[in-house]
């Protein structure tokens, strides 16, 4: 059975109601359980384990696409924020984010939506957008992470 929601870097699902909905197609680049530091078990476990920046789905397979990734740059390898958050590199940040945004618009019908989550901790907003090149159709700020909305139009 196909699911018509990918959630192209889920971690741990911390923002999903419903941790195994059927409808939601899990992925992340890694598969995991550890201990935090406050004693609280961190578990990532996707459906699938695979690169947002090399998504294995043929062209618009799902009708929402999920994109919270990896936002940090400055955090350690060990660290809890790193394990819950994954981490993004310094120098390739820009092409990594980009890529992945086009993944997720390749692998989304036409008349589809992507939603993008974004904490600007380690890079801005403007960062961000100048590396997508596009501009989001809504947005909702609260403190410092963004929630973008985009909105695939029929090509043709």
């Amino acid at each position: 059975m196909s699911k018509a929601i990918l959630d192209a870097c889920c971690g741990s699902k911390m923002f999903h109601t419903d941790k195994s909905n059927s409808n939601v197609l899990f992925m992340d680049n890694r598969e995991f359980e550890d201990i935090l530091c406050d004693g609280r078990t961190l578990k990532v476990n996707p459906d699938i384990v695979a690169d947002f920046t090399d998504m294995p789905f043929e062209d618009s397979s799902f009708s929402l696409v999920i994109f919270d990734p990896p936002h940090l740059t400055k955090v350690g390898e060990n660290s809890w924020m790193c394990k819950k958050y994954g981490k993004l590199d310094k120098e390739t940040w820009q092409k990594d984010i980009k890529q992945g945004f086009d993944e997720c618009i390749r692998v989304l019908k036409p008349c589809g939506t992507l939603i993008f989550k974004w904490s600007c901790k380690d890079i801005s907003y403007k960062q961000l957008l100048e590396a997508i090149q596009k501009k989001p159709l809504i947005f909702h700020k609260n403190n410092n992470t963004y929630f973008l909305v985009f909105y695939k139009e029929v090509q043709g």
